[in-house]
Protein backbone atom coordinates (compact mmCIF):
# COMPACT_ATOMS: atom_id res chain seq x y z
CA UNK A 1 0.00 0.00 0.00
CA UNK A 2 1.28 3.03 -1.19
CA UNK A 3 1.07 6.20 1.65
CA UNK A 4 -1.00 7.98 -0.69
CA UNK A 5 -3.62 5.06 -0.75
CA UNK A 6 -3.98 5.37 3.37
CA UNK A 7 -6.62 8.13 4.26
CA UNK A 8 -7.56 9.02 8.05
CA UNK A 9 -11.04 8.06 9.21
CA UNK A 10 -13.87 10.21 9.19
CA UNK A 11 -14.05 9.53 12.97
CA UNK A 12 -13.40 12.93 15.14
CA UNK A 13 -9.89 12.81 16.73
CA UNK A 14 -9.82 10.40 20.29
CA UNK A 15 -9.95 12.04 23.59
CA UNK A 16 -7.66 11.03 26.03
CA UNK A 17 -8.99 9.64 29.01
CA UNK A 18 -7.99 7.72 32.35
CA UNK A 19 -9.50 4.88 34.06
CA UNK A 20 -8.69 3.23 37.54
CA UNK A 21 -8.50 -0.46 38.01
CA UNK A 22 -9.06 -0.81 41.54
CA UNK A 23 -8.33 -4.25 43.58
CA UNK A 24 -9.92 -4.83 47.28
CA UNK A 25 -10.64 -8.57 48.47
CA UNK A 26 -11.28 -9.59 45.26
CA UNK A 27 -13.70 -6.87 44.58
CA UNK A 28 -13.01 -4.33 42.13
CA UNK A 29 -13.78 -0.08 42.23
CA UNK A 30 -16.80 0.88 39.74
CA UNK A 31 -18.90 3.85 39.40
CA UNK A 32 -22.67 3.49 38.55
CA UNK A 33 -23.42 6.72 36.64
CA UNK A 34 -25.99 8.22 34.17
CA UNK A 35 -24.15 8.23 30.63
CA UNK A 36 -25.73 11.64 27.98
CA UNK A 37 -28.96 9.20 27.22
CA UNK A 38 -29.65 9.56 30.84
CA UNK A 39 -29.57 5.66 31.28
CA UNK A 40 -27.14 3.87 34.24
CA UNK A 41 -24.20 2.64 32.90
CA UNK A 42 -21.18 0.79 34.96
CA UNK A 43 -17.37 2.50 34.50
CA UNK A 44 -14.14 1.74 36.31
CA UNK A 45 -13.88 5.43 37.59
CA UNK A 46 -12.64 7.35 34.81
CA UNK A 47 -12.51 10.79 32.94
CA UNK A 48 -11.04 12.86 30.31
CA UNK A 49 -7.14 14.32 31.12
CA UNK A 50 -7.06 18.03 32.26
CA UNK A 51 -4.05 20.18 30.75
CA UNK A 52 -0.86 20.08 32.44
CA UNK A 53 -1.90 16.67 34.84
CA UNK A 54 0.34 13.46 33.98
CA UNK A 55 -1.97 10.44 33.39
CA UNK A 56 -1.18 9.01 36.68
CA UNK A 57 -2.83 12.14 38.86
CA UNK A 58 -5.63 12.26 36.26
CA UNK A 59 -6.27 8.70 37.67
CA UNK A 60 -5.96 10.00 41.33
CA UNK A 61 -8.19 12.94 40.63
CA UNK A 62 -10.75 11.39 38.65
CA UNK A 63 -11.20 8.42 41.38
CA UNK A 64 -11.77 10.89 43.87
CA UNK A 65 -13.43 13.06 42.47
CA UNK A 66 -16.06 9.97 41.09
CA UNK A 67 -15.43 7.60 44.03
CA UNK A 68 -14.67 9.69 47.36
CA UNK A 69 -11.97 6.94 47.29
CA UNK A 70 -8.05 8.23 47.05
CA UNK A 71 -6.21 5.91 45.82
CA UNK A 72 -1.85 5.05 44.92
CA UNK A 73 -1.19 4.69 41.18
CA UNK A 74 0.92 1.34 40.87
CA UNK A 75 1.05 -0.13 37.35
CA UNK A 76 -0.43 0.43 33.65
CA UNK A 77 -2.83 -2.24 33.01
CA UNK A 78 -3.05 -0.75 29.21
CA UNK A 79 -3.82 1.66 26.51
CA UNK A 80 -6.72 1.44 24.64
CA UNK A 81 -8.39 2.83 21.03
CA UNK A 82 -12.07 3.01 20.85
CA UNK A 83 -14.85 4.45 18.50
CA UNK A 84 -18.47 4.53 19.52
CA UNK A 85 -20.03 2.59 17.15
CA UNK A 86 -21.96 5.68 15.16
CA UNK A 87 -18.39 7.16 15.09
CA UNK A 88 -19.77 10.05 16.63
CA UNK A 89 -16.43 9.48 19.53
CA UNK A 90 -13.36 7.66 19.64
CA UNK A 91 -11.44 7.97 22.75
CA UNK A 92 -8.07 6.66 24.21
CA UNK A 93 -8.41 5.13 27.38
CA UNK A 94 -4.84 4.43 30.01
CA UNK A 95 -5.61 2.26 32.40
CA UNK A 96 -4.04 2.47 35.06
CA UNK A 97 -4.30 0.07 38.40
CA UNK A 98 -3.60 1.59 41.69
CA UNK A 99 -4.40 0.23 45.82
CA UNK A 100 -7.00 2.07 47.45
CA UNK A 101 -6.00 4.08 50.32
CA UNK A 102 -8.34 5.38 51.92
CA UNK A 103 -12.30 6.84 51.61
CA UNK A 104 -13.99 9.84 52.13
CA UNK A 105 -17.54 9.28 52.29
CA UNK A 106 -18.54 12.64 52.81
CA UNK A 107 -17.03 14.19 49.10
CA UNK A 108 -19.12 15.15 46.96
CA UNK A 109 -19.16 13.14 43.89
CA UNK A 110 -19.42 13.91 40.31
CA UNK A 111 -22.37 15.32 38.20
CA UNK A 112 -24.10 11.75 36.62
CA UNK A 113 -22.07 9.98 39.56
CA UNK A 114 -24.91 7.85 41.12
CA UNK A 115 -22.70 5.56 43.33
CA UNK A 116 -18.99 3.93 43.63
CA UNK A 117 -19.74 -0.32 43.84
CA UNK A 118 -17.27 -2.84 44.43
CA UNK A 119 -17.92 -6.00 42.33
CA UNK A 120 -16.52 -9.32 41.71
CA UNK A 121 -15.53 -9.99 38.33
CA UNK A 122 -18.59 -12.25 38.13
CA UNK A 123 -21.13 -10.00 39.31
CA UNK A 124 -19.32 -7.01 36.58
CA UNK A 125 -20.22 -9.83 34.09
CA UNK A 126 -23.82 -10.36 35.26
CA UNK A 127 -24.17 -6.26 34.55
CA UNK A 128 -22.35 -6.75 30.98
CA UNK A 129 -25.60 -5.26 29.45
CA UNK A 130 -24.93 -2.59 31.56
CA UNK A 131 -21.53 -0.94 30.55
CA UNK A 132 -20.53 2.16 29.74
CA UNK A 133 -18.19 0.68 26.97
CA UNK A 134 -16.54 -2.52 25.69
CA UNK A 135 -13.08 -0.99 27.27
CA UNK A 136 -14.33 -1.42 30.99
CA UNK A 137 -14.65 -5.11 30.68
CA UNK A 138 -11.42 -5.63 28.37
CA UNK A 139 -9.55 -3.52 31.04
CA UNK A 140 -10.80 -5.84 33.87
CA UNK A 141 -9.66 -8.78 31.81
CA UNK A 142 -6.33 -7.01 30.95
CA UNK A 143 -5.80 -7.12 34.46
CA UNK A 144 -6.80 -10.37 35.71
CA UNK A 145 -4.76 -11.76 33.09
CA UNK A 146 -1.83 -10.68 34.47
CA UNK A 147 -0.97 -7.18 32.37
CA UNK A 148 0.87 -4.62 34.46
CA UNK A 149 3.34 -2.63 33.44
CA UNK A 150 5.65 0.12 34.98
CA UNK A 151 4.02 3.83 35.21
CA UNK A 152 7.71 4.72 34.13
CA UNK A 153 6.33 3.83 30.54
CA UNK A 154 4.27 6.74 31.00
CA UNK A 155 6.56 9.61 30.36
CA UNK A 156 4.96 13.59 31.13
CA UNK A 157 7.03 16.34 29.84
CA UNK A 158 4.99 19.26 31.08
CA UNK A 159 5.81 23.11 31.62
CA UNK A 160 6.20 23.72 35.59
Amino acid sequence: MHHSEIQASPAPRPRITVAAVVERDGRFLFVEELDPQNILVINQPAGHVEGGESLPDATVRETFEETGWLIQPEHLVGVYLWSRPDGSASFCRVAIAGRAERHDPCAPLDEGILRPVWLTPEELAQRKDSLRSPMVLRCLEDYLAGERYPLSLLKSMLAA
